[in-house]
């Protein structure tokens, strides 16, 4: 039987650990130099001061990052921001957001960056090191009122969390805080408090740990434990622990192996000033080719390797670590370099059993002073790989008795590799880029097959990258969080003969009341958001509905008005260079985004959030961030057409009836900080290309539709048009009832079910009981994809698609059919 790495402490101090029965594994106990606190707890899963194999150091924080995400629910989980403490908690903050999801993530630090302005400081009371900084690039992070996240090793007695949440609540205050750690250990006595603050503020504050429990401490415990401590570091010259940092192999020759990572420009090293879904997309997409040059350089008859980070850069490391755990048969562990210094005790019932301390070598702000890795010397590794900023990378660094040259002391092979520091550009040295120099939008029929009058893409063209994966492969990387799907494209539907009857008998049976419904929410718009509006459609699904908005003001009011096509995407928030393009060259006050449908209200808050949030960081005010859409059905909008939900042809087809454009893409190795979002030009399928026929058809309804729909647009602006998001709650429940848990997978309507059966891997579809022609091309798709259709009496919708829920490739057979059950 093992044992426990706290008994050392327990046996000579009385101290107790107590709670559930995973405490031990996750923690030992130690001592420390601290006039504050004598014991310390060691986490075996943190990656700190217990070398661990990576993966487990990183699924700790993923997966209460998923607890998270559950505790929040997906609307409020897309909105929150997770912030980190240094140094321990940094990498455990980092993976805490990417289990979460599209989270931006934050850690405080104790390294001032000159000319980065600091958002906020609090104090850690028991740390022998306690200003904590906060320093985000983005001045709106940590300014929204969406729920914020803090991440810490352990919760001890609250004082930390306390101290941060008073600071920013007074700054920045918000409805809903959310406390991680790994362990909890408060006393019975700070058990309240946390409950007793958040009432004293107004706010909730939830807890999410892996494991709880409390220290019991006996009496004169920090006498007693300073006592221990001096003791033996008094008698450490002649004990076990000293005598391995005593040189005992080869001796540091300036022969140490750089790798260079050839980390990606300008991509953050960490949270220190902020790490956006964005970055760690480009993260994700560059770290195999990293982990390839660490493996490649490390020397064949390595079987036993340590990756080692550097204080607060943990996460970078811990990524590399991780990718070669899983591409290479070494063993893999993981820890880091530390400010805190603790006492070795070479003892299996004793969690630090060795310490090297040398210099630190980052010129820090608070002076010289001792850094230490523990539990490296006589761990028996074959090499280390050090893993240190730019900002680390000293000649103290390379001297003799700094790091490297302790490492060399205990291991046969030392390698560097050194990832950039990164700096938040100042405005003198990296001026922004004025949105007058922004490309002007693309237009037919350069870049679709629409009129270069009907519509400007403020897109980039990315027709000559191949972007499509199967529906298959993209669903399975969606759903495990490996890519975003605004990532790749679907491979386009090509629709059979029976198919495009369909379309064409739908179009024919529905082009008044399309019409009319135009008619609706144009002379609403004019009446009550602006005379002369700014249409922008919300590429690709709105843009039909813009350009036949534009036709209905010219054909019965004379206007001209403009009409630009942006790109939105769920998690990542409206094209930030495309709203600056346009408050250059317009009224904000006269913008009005349009969208064809609405389905449970994702892309609705979407843009809600993602304006806010611009404006806020840009300084421009006047965009109004409420869609003007064809049909709400799920009453998430004030400005409709209508609130039935039926049939919108141009729902059936995807590129060709859209003007031949594909879905836009976000992906960070082909959209810079200064780019437009892209999209493809399908002009290969100009031979089936129906997106005209379709606005010809629509627009030759208008005379006929007229009087009906200014009058129940005048009926309507008398009207209370104030949302229940009706549809919202519903596919909640159905989330529920089906055993889902995941609202993203229900895709409400007609127009969404189409996209799941055209685009995604579909489970079921369930129908309003009764629910007449305006399903018969959703039943086709469905029976060509081998989908059962269920009908479903008070449904809210006429219909509802559902994705294929914990989706791997066995979700579909050889023929690409969805399973039936």
């Amino acid at each position: 039987m093992n044992t426990w790495s706290g008994t050392w402490v327990a046996e000579r101090l009385g101290v107790e650990l107590a709670g559930d029965e995973r405490l031990r594994g996750m923690l030992g106990l130690a001592l420390r130099r601290n006039p504050k606190r004598a014991h310390l707890l060691v986490s075996n899963v943190l990656g700190k001061h217990v070398p661990q194999t990576p993966s487990v150091v990183y699924g700790h924080g993923v997966e209460l990052g998923r607890r998270v995400r559950e505790l929040l629910g997906d609307a409020a989980a897309d909105r929150a921001v997770v912030l980190g403490y240094a140094e321990t908690a940094t990498g455990l903050g980092h993976s805490v957001a990417d289990g979460l999801g599209a989270a931006p993530y934050l850690h405080s630090t104790r390294r001032p960056v000159a000319g980065v302005a600091t958002a906020g400081g609090f104090e850690e009371s028991h740390s022998h090191a306690t200003s904590h900084l906060l320093l985000p690039e983005d001045p709106s992070l940590l300014a929204g009122d969406g729920p914020l996240v803090l991440v810490d090793d352990e919760f001890s007695t609250g004082n930390t969390v306390l101290n941060t949440v008073r600071d920013l609540h007074a700054r920045y205050p918000r409805q809903r805080y959310v406390v991680v750690a790994l362990v909890d250990m408060r006393s019975p006595a700070d058990a309240g408090r946390l409950e007793e603050f958040a009432r004293e503020i107004g706010a909730r504050i939830d807890l999410v740990t892996t494991a709880s429990g409390t220290v019991r401490l006996p009496e004169g415990v920090l006498e007693k434990g300073q006592a221990l401590v001096a003791e033996h570091e008094t008698a450490a010259t002649t004990s076990r622990a000293t005598a391995r940092s005593v040189p005992t192999g080869p001796q540091p020759s300036g022969n140490v192996t750089r790798v260079d990572l050839r980390w990606p420009a300008r991509l953050p090293d960490g949270g220190r000033h902020g790490f956006t879904p964005s970055h760690r997309t480009r993260l994700e997409a560059a770290l195999p080719a990293m982990a390839d040059r660490i493996a490649t350089a490390l020397p064949a008859t390595a079987r036993r390797v340590l990756i080692l980070g550097f204080e607060e850069l943990m996460y970078a490391p811990l990524r590399l670590a991780a990718e070669l755990e899983r591409t290479t048969t070494a063993e893999v562990r993981f820890s880091t370099t530390t400010r805190s210094p603790v006492l070795a005790v070479d003892d299996p019932g004793y969690a630090i059993r060795t310490r090297l301390a040398f210099p630190a070598h980052d010129d820090p702000a608070d002076g010289p002073g001792e850094r230490y890795a523990y539990n490296v010397a006589g761990a028996g590794f074959d090499a280390v790989v050090a893993v240190v900023d730019s900002a680390a990378d000293t000649p103290a660094l390379h001297a003799p008795g700094g790091l490297l040259a302790r490492l060399a002391e205990h291991t046969p092979h030392v390698l560097l590799a050194v990832v950039p520091s990164y700096v938040p550009p100042v405005a003198q040295d990296a001026p922004e880029r004025p949105a007058t120099m922004l490309p002007e939008p693309l237009r037919g029929p350069a870049f679709s097959s629409y009129a270069p009058e009907e519509v400007g893409w403020l897109l980039q063209d990315l027709s000559d990258v191949t972007l499509e994966a199967p529906t298959e492969e993209r669903e399975e990387a969606i759903q495990s969080g490996g890519a975003h799907y605004a990532e790749s494209l679907p491979v386009e539907y090509q629709p059979s003969e029976q198919y495009q009857r369909l379309f064409h008998n739908a179009l024919e049976a529905s082009a008044a009341r399309l019409a009319h419904a135009v008619g609706v929410v144009t002379e609403t718009v004019l009446a009550e958001r602006s005379p002369r509006p700014v249409l922008v459609s919300l590429a690709r699904a709105g843009t039909p509905v813009g350009i036949l908005m534009r036709r209905w003001a010219q054909h019965r009011h004379g206007l001209d008005l403009p009409h630009y096509a942006v790109s939105i995407v769920r998690g990542r928030g409206i094209d930030a260079n495309a709203l600056r393009w346009l408050a250059a060259h317009h009224d904000p006050r006269d913008v009005v985004f349009v969208d064809g449908w609405t389905g449970k209200g994702a892309i609705t808050r979407e843009l809600a959030q993602a304006v806010e949030a611009f404006e806020k960081a840009e300084g421009v005010t006047g965009f109004d961030p409420e869609i003007a859409v064809l049909a709400d059905p799920g009453s998430c909008v004030r400005t409709y057409g209508t609130r039935e939900d039926y049939l919108i042809p141009s729902a059936c087809l995807n590129s060709t009836v859209s003007g031949l454009i594909s879905r836009t893409v976000l992906r960070a190795d082909l959209v810079g900080p200064d780019d437009y979002h892209g999209a493809k030009y399908y002009r290969e399928l100009a031979g089936a290309d129906l997106s005209v026929a379709f606005l010809d058809a629509v627009s030759a309804r208008f005379d006929e539709v007229t009087e009906a729909a200014r009058a129940e647009a005048k009926d309507l602006l008398a009207a209370d048009r104030t949302p229940t998001w009706e549809g919202w709650a519903a596919v909640e429940r159905i989330s529920e009832e089906y055993g889902i848990h995941d609202v993203n997978l229900v895709k409400p309507g007609v127009g969404e079910t189409t996209r799941v059966l055209l685009r995604r891997v579909p489970w079921k579809v369930l129908a309003r009981a009764g629910a007449g022609a305006d399903l018969d091309h959703v039943r086709l798709l469905a029976e060509q994809r081998g989908v059962p259709v269920e009908e479903v009496t008070g449904l809210p919708y006429t219909c509802v698609g559902l994705i294929h829920p914990r989706y791997t490739r066995g979700a579909t057979g050889a023929d690409g059919t969805a399973v039936t059950r």
